[in-house]
């Protein structure tokens, strides 16, 4: 007779890797008997620009200091931690940015752990290979992709599953830093790997991925408890001063999905239709009822480009004219501004673009107020693009004039409008954007991760 499946205890610190932890709730999480600790380190949220140049948008002091608390209450625990899309964008200079820190931390406390990096970035011949194989199709709202399209990103990377996890934990792994992953992977890997049920595994995963942001406390910077069982499992904050409710709960489905329902993840669908959240205490929420629908595997693909350049000017209108027609000076502005361009570079309109953004009217949303609605003040933020930053400047200093004195109609006396700073025009560099949303079918779940391991 097989031995009773025993429940998987996991601790969630945090939202992301950097954004600030409490030591009271790892310690209480320690003492709770957790047996891994796992956590995202980032997402697309912020940008393409953390793909892009490799880089995080959490400082490395802060990301410093989670990680010297996590790893002293591994020492005493000898407990895994697993960190996903590590420094924001997963990409390989990211995950080497994380690995420095963790060794760093480990001379400087004379800890010696066993490192696995998982590496999920991908070679632009590869992804055409898979292209020309017919194995990758498009994510709404992007078209088919094309060898142009790869060719423009400066990186590339896969989301994983948690099976690279797994081969990680298999090899004996204290610290796993891995490379762009799922959100809910990273959190589900552990309790897949000791055995648990798919459904509660990676709806769990789901509902912590963002830490406590589930529960009353909400906010990314505090910690969640998620133990699995059988047939299904039990969420609570890491903290006694906050609580569980069957809606917070329920309703975390809904966060960056696009269903409340169904989730897609690599190698199947998370079905939540069917689930039941039931409150065991004022801060502890049971679920049942997840079902796992394996699918074929996917991963999908993240790619960066940074082939434009950007230069933008900023000027503050308490001008009554603008302030009772905004439309109306958007349009004569934008009009005037790209005249202006087109005269002062000899070029076509469609080598270069300008926008407009109206913060105060509707710079945030686009969508114009309700009739009648008058700005108190506008702050106009013009944004110049071309191909190369000599020429965005180029454009943006030939339409300085206009930023100053434009009036809503000719012939009015001409206004003035302030600027915050000189010089009135700032180079922002390169645009980052991302020009893949795409899923690429793979055979093994290994097949565009590589792993290294580390000694400390």
């Amino acid at each position: 007779m097989a031995d009773p499946f025993k429940p998987v205890k996991i601790y969630v610190p945090q939202g992301s890797l950097g954004v600030g932890l409490f030591a009271e709730e790892v310690d209480y999480a320690i003492e709770w008997g957790a047996q891994a600790m796992a956590m995202d380190a980032g997402s697309t949220d912020a940008g393409a620009a953390y793909l892009a140049k490799g880089i995080s948008k959490n400082d490395r002091g802060s990301v410093k200091k989670d990680l010297a608390i996590m790893m002293a209450a591994q020492q005493k625990a000898k407990i895994p931690i697993l960190i996903g899309t590590a420094a924001q964008a997963g990409g390989d200079m990211n995950v080497h940015w994380t690995r420095d820190i963790v060794l760093e931390i480990a001379r400087e406390k004379g800890y010696s752990p066993k490192i696995a990096l998982l590496y999920s970035e991908q070679q632009h011949d590869v992804i055409k290979r898979k292209l020309a194989e017919g194995k990758i199709a498009n994510l709404p709202p992007l078209g088919d992709l094309d060898d142009a399209a790869i060719d423009s990103c400066l990186h590339i990377v896969a989301l994983m599953g948690p099976e690279p996890y797994h081969k990680a934990l298999d090899a004996g792994a204290d610290i796993i830093i891995g490379g762009r992953t799922s959100d809910p992977a990273v959190i589900a890997a552990f309790a897949l790997w000791k055995g648990a049920p798919a459904g509660p595994s990676w709806h769990a995963g789901k509902i912590a991925e963002c830490g406590g942001q589930s529960t009353s406390a909400n906010t990314g910077q505090r910690g969640v408890l998620i133990e699995i069982h059988e047939d299904g499992f039990d969420v609570e904050p890491a903290s006694p001063k906050f609580k569980a409710t069957p809606e917070s709960i329920s309703a975390h489905l809904l966060y960056e999905n696009k269903s409340p329902w169904r989730l897609t993840e690599p190698g199947g669908e998370l079905d939540v239709t069917r689930c039941e959240y039931v409150a065991l205490t004022d801060s502890k929420v049971r679920v049942t009822g997840s079902v796992w629908d394996p699918k074929p595997y996917t991963m999908k693909l993240e790619g960066a480009s940074g082939s434009l350049f950007q230069t933008i000017m900023i000027v503050g209108i308490a001008d009554p004219n603008v302030l009772a027609e905004p439309d109306v000076f958007h349009d004569h502005m934008l009009l005037r501004l790209t005249e202006r361009a087109k005269s002062a570079t000899g070029l076509d309109e469609s080598e270069f673009h300008i926008s407009l953004r109206m913060y105060g009217y509707n710079g945030v949303s686009g969508v114009k107020p309700p009739p009648g609605s008058k700005p108190l003040e506008i702050g106009l933020m013009g944004i110049f693009t071309a191909k190369t930053q000599e020429l965005a400047s180029h454009i943006a200093k030939a339409c300085n004039p206009y930023f100053f004195h434009m009036p809503v109609r000719m012939g009015m006396e001409l206004p003035s409008y302030g600027w915050p700073f000189t010089p009135g025009d700032v180079d922002r560099g390169p645009v980052y954007q991302f020009v893949l949303n795409h899923v690429v079918s793979v055979d093994d779940p290994m097949e565009l991760v590589r792993m290294e391991l580390i000694d400390a």
